[in-house]
């Protein structure tokens, strides 16, 4: 079994920055891609950012693309999402998941959410 527990969210302004963080801890000899998630009120749950077993690869949402960087240390078990620029479009619940690869996902272990909240 895998445990994910996600941290730093908050409230920011419009225009500011924001570190997420995700530790992995639990069964994790199968290492996997890892994703993070956001969810707005009323919206359905989405894929802002991927990013393979290595690191070396990563992919974003459209709404995101240059402003939030996914990154990765295997070595501290510890997943990152750098959000910069931030809008109030951005505000919502961020989930991190992990699972299979970055080629065929597989959401198999979720944490339980951060909530950021950007005030315009």
């Amino acid at each position: 079994q895998v445990q994910l527990k996600e941290s730093g969210g908050g409230l920011v302004q419009a225009g500011d920055s924001l570190r997420l963080s995700c530790a992995v801890s639990g069964r994790t000899s199968g290492w996997f891609a890892m994703y993070w998630f956001r969810q707005a009120p009323g919206k359905e749950r989405e894929r802002v950012a991927a990013i393979s077993r290595s690191g070396g690869s990563t992919t974003y949402a459209d709404s995101v693309k240059g402003r939030f960087t996914i990154s990765r240390d295997n070595a501290k078990m510890m997943l990152y999402l750098q959000m910069n620029s931030l809008k109030s479009d951005d505000t919502a619940v961020y989930f991190c998941a992990a699972g299979g690869a970055l080629g065929s996902p597989a959401y198999t272990y979720w944490g339980q959410g951060t909530q950021v909240t950007v005030s315009s």
